[in-house]
């Protein structure tokens, strides 16, 4: 591909390595849990990681989240120190977008804002080879605006991880209108060498998962606005009688109560369905700084 790779992206039946698919160096672009989390599966599976952030502190914060998780998978016995030090080795970081000019696949993973992740695709196109694959790791957002952002639509996909990133088996590969065949394979054969079961979905809002969970969460903000039952029970009830391993509040804790009524937004606005809209005590407690997990508090007090 690019940068004076010559592995052809035509060799994606081999299980030899990841040149086998063309694929050599990514880039991840995003200072959150999900930055590092993505920093540690690519690197897990034998590629070199720049990870991006605008500022050297978030970039060294999310470095040393990657430090932690190498620790925990050493002390459990799943990997040796030897193993876990050539991980942290082929991860590196970068404060500019400049920094990423030589990777084969970029997939970028910041705040769920349409004209955020426009800007830096169309800023990307000019910085990388052009062979280069751009990715979005958007958990709803359509695609192929940010694809036509760029130059290189053909070249552009969606590449939805779950969070957290290491633990979660399932990505979402998803195909705009522009995205060529061979991008869509090199995208799942990339997702098949980092260990994780790929499906694909087309481009519509949500994709496969969030269109069919996110009316699930919403309706259980809406019985708990509605005095039916307590958080607690909520979860619990979800728990004992689903056989779900969190409940319903407690999940939408962990997404993050502002990203979730940001998809719900995405999803109303593209199915006018009443399910999808978000519930007012939502809206209240992200006006509120009451974000879930990452701000100590949602439904749930995490400040303890």
């Amino acid at each position: 591909m690019s940068n004076g790779d010559s592995t052809s992206t035509s060799e994606l039946d081999s299980d030899t390595g990841p040149t086998t698919i063309g694929l050599r160096t990514i880039g991840i672009i995003g200072s959150g849990i999900m930055g590092s989390g993505l920093a540690e599966v690519a690197a897990r599976a034998g590629f070199e990681v720049i990870l991006r952030s605008r500022r050297q502190d978030s970039a060294d914060s999310m470095m040393a989240s990657l430090d932690k998780s190498m620790a925990r998978h050493v002390a459990k016995e799943r990997m040796s120190q030897s193993e876990a030090d050539a991980v942290a080795a082929r991860v590196s970081t970068c404060t500019e977008l400049a920094g990423l000019a030589g990777c084969q696949l970029v997939i970028e993973s910041v705040v769920e804002d349409l004209e955020v992740k426009k800007n830096i695709f169309t800023e990307l196109d000019g910085i990388l080879g052009p062979d280069a694959i751009i990715a979005t790791n958007t958990s709803t957002l359509p695609v192929v605006e940010m694809a036509m952002a760029t130059n290189r639509p053909d070249k552009v996909c969606g590449i939805h991880f779950f969070n957290p990133a290491p633990v979660m088996s399932l990505v979402e590969i998803i195909s705009p209108l522009t995205a060529s065949e061979e991008t869509v394979a090199v995208a799942c054969a990339f997702i098949s060498q980092c260990g994780k079961d790929a499906v694909q979905v087309k481009d519509r809002a949500g994709f496969i998962v969030n269109a069919l969970l996110f009316p699930y969460l919403n309706n259980a903000a809406r019985m708990l606005e509605l005095g039916t039952a307590s958080a607690e029970d909520i979860d619990t009830a979800m728990q004992g009688g689903c056989n779900f391993p969190m409940g319903p509040l407690a999940l939408l804790d962990l997404v993050g109560l502002d990203t979730s009524v940001a998809i719900l937004d995405a999803l109303y606005a593209e199915f006018g369905d009443p399910n999808y809209a978000a519930v007012p005590s939502l809206r209240r407690c992200v006006a509120a700084g009451h974000l879930g997990r990452k701000s100590g508090r949602g439904f749930y007090d995490y400040s303890r």
